[in-house]
């Protein structure tokens, strides 16, 4: 029996918006779900100056993560633009700095999915989604795509994917996200709330 709100993570890296949004969609299909409970975190960016530092507390937005949000939900939403058909270099830096979370195999067993945006419609949304899911296995979590039964996946001409929401932002990233964009990141939190909480039981 569940006692306790489950905590839905949903951790991103954006810089023009687009991410944040669907951040914040996904939380919101999360919290749809009885019982859970998102939270939303970010990222600072990476200088490449050593001397530089990021502010400990970011100027507007999700604060920043830190490895007890990881260690204390119950699932992981996990979100970044591409770059060049990868996850952006922030994230990457914070998901590489988790090795001790992996040592004790704290996210083994814990539900999460992945999500992103791209300034071109074949801008490697695919490749960027699963370079996003190669840590998570190796933490031993269990990754969840999205299914067709999810109408809006046959129906996009923008994003969406099997392997978790998409969005084509635009080279500007000016472009909102559509109906069937918002649609599949509303369902896919609501699906990994509703995963996290049956393995919860």
């Amino acid at each position: 029996m569940i006692t306790d709100v489950a905590r839905i993570l949903v951790l991103y890296y954006s810089i023009g918006g687009s991410v944040r949004r669907m951040a914040e969609l996904i939380a919101e299909g999360a919290e749809r779900a009885p019982g859970a409970q998102a939270v939303l975190r970010t990222v600072p960016r990476v200088s490449p100056s050593t001397e530089k530092a990021a502010p400990a507390v970011p100027e507007s937005g999700a604060p920043y993560a830190e490895l007890a949000d990881l260690e204390s939900c119950a699932a992981l939403a996990l979100g970044s633009p591409t770059r060049f058909g990868n996850m952006a270099a922030p994230l990457k830096h914070f998901l590489d700095g988790t090795g001790l979370l992996w040592q004790r195999g704290a996210l083994a067993g814990k539900p999460a999915c992945v999500f992103t945006s791209t300034a071109s419609l074949h801008g490697g949304q695919e490749t960027t989604l699963v370079s996003m899911m190669l840590p998570l296995l190796h933490h031993g979590m269990v990754v969840m795509g999205l299914p067709y039964t999810h109408a809006e996946l046959n129906a996009t001409r923008a994003g969406g994917t099997p392997y978790g929401p998409s969005h084509f932002a635009g080279v500007a990233d000016d472009l909102p996200i559509d109906e069937h964009e918002r649609a599949l990141c509303i369902a896919q939190g609501r699906r990994l709330a509703e995963l996290a909480l049956k393995l919860a039981r």
